[in-house]
């Protein structure tokens, strides 16, 4: 679970409102599965890896 950040601007400060991105290996969400359930807001997405080893997000 690495975090992905920006470089700071010119003077060496990060800005204020930026947001760090958490990031996630797929193998440590999908733990061998070729879909999950991701819920958002009382709705149910489906995550699913493809025979082509795409991504795709479905609600």
């Amino acid at each position: 679970m690495n975090q992905t950040k920006k470089s700071p601007p010119s003077g060496g400060h990060p800005a204020p409102n930026r947001m760090v991105a958490t990031r996630y290996d797929s193998r440590e969400l999908f733990r061998g599965q070729k879909e999950i359930l991701i819920e958002h807001v009382g709705h149910a997405y489906r995550l699913r890896i493809t025979r082509q080893d795409k991504l795709i997000l479905t609600k």
